[in-house]
């Protein structure tokens, strides 16, 4: 449906900043073209913006998840800087997700969220917009607190379940970084492997490297140029016929870290598609939606007050189901 005060401003003959879409822009993303111009001049300005509800595509509002679309030769993109009801950010999108939000903690610096399964943390490099994100639910959460946006500080993969912490500040964001580059934190995850784990507890030790052009993480020779650390240390907890929870406490944080070192020893993740090594499940092996990993509990200092914290995130239903199947075999 057409925005009605676009409809009404377009017949009373008053103009947005309104811009057509030439050869240039064609194929670029909106909120990257709109980045460029100088009313905008930045990309935050310019998801801000659409946010608001005062860039209009073809005489039609933009919604938030639309700020990755495309733009085609012949279209009008239009700018309304004061557009009435614009001073705070509009909903988007996120209603129907709102109830699968679950904050653990919020103070003023930091913000721990409990992130479901299937949602991105963030928008990844080049990644097309169109889904809402976790940093998305959280702007939106904290939409009542003027001028707090959430700053990511560190991320999980999209089909892992469990704890992501953010920043509320800027410092907040950089103390906390700063105790993860020192690997200070300690981050558990229940993992649930294919196999007979043995030994019943030890330390995974690996150089990888991240594949630019395969998107995936590789194990590496020790002196390949950007091969880097991985380490985690892991213990049995529950070793079944044909699987076990494992408990897996990361040292370094790499993406994929945990489910590219347990698959490469042959302990691969119950539903895991992409790190399977070769590993094919038989008849009655235990079968998930997405791999079984979910981060249980985090613990640093915190930023202002120095104080050590310590937070839990509940296993999600799909884990606590697989788990009695398997206990049940």
């Amino acid at each position: 449906m057409r925005d009605p005060i676009v409809q009404y401003l377009s017949l009373n003959g008053k103009a947005l900043k309104d811009w057509t879409i030439g050869v240039s822009g064609a194929n670029e993303r909106m909120d990257r073209w709109l980045a460029a111009q100088k009313e905008i001049g930045s990309r935050g300005r310019a998801r801000d913006a659409i946010e608001r509800g005062k860039v209009f595509l073809n005489g039609v509002a933009v919604s938030f998840s639309e700020a990755g679309r495309k733009l085609a030769v012949g279209d009008r993109v239009g700018y309304w800087e004061d557009r009435p009801g614009s001073a705070r950010p509009r909903d988007r999108e996120v209603v129907a997700a709102r109830g699968s939000l679950a904050v653990i903690h919020e103070d003023a610096a930091l913000i721990v969220a409990n992130k479901p399964a299937g949602w991105l943390v963030e928008p990844l490099p080049g990644e097309e917009a169109g889904e809402v994100t976790l940093r998305d639910m959280l702007a939106d959460h904290l939409r009542s607190r003027v001028r707090v946006r959430p700053h990511v500080v560190h991320r999980i993969d999209r089909d892992t379940s469990g704890l992501v912490l953010f920043a509320l500040t800027v410092a907040a964001r950089d103390a906390l970084k700063a105790q993860f580059e020192r690997r200070t934190p300690e981050r558990l995850y229940l993992a649930i492997v294919h196999g007979h784990v043995v030994p019943a507890a030890g330390t995974w030790r690996d150089k990888l490297v991240w594949d630019r052009d395969r998107l995936i993480q590789k194990r590496a020779h020790v002196h390949e140029e950007r091969a880097k650390d991985a380490i985690a240390r892991y213990r049995v907890l529950e070793q079944h016929r044909r699987a076990a929870l494992l408990e897996v406490s990361l040292v370094t944080g790499k993406r994929n870290q945990i489910r590219v070192q347990a698959g490469s020893r042959g302990y691969p993740l119950v539903g895991e598609r992409l790190y399977a090594f070769g590993h094919t499940p038989q008849p009655g092996d235990p079968t998930m939606g997405r791999q079984a990993l979910h981060a249980a509990s985090l613990s640093f200092r915190h930023p202002v007050t120095g104080r050590q914290v310590t937070f839990a995130a509940p296993t999600p239903q799909d884990m606590r189901q697989l788990l009695a199947a398997i206990r049940r075999d």
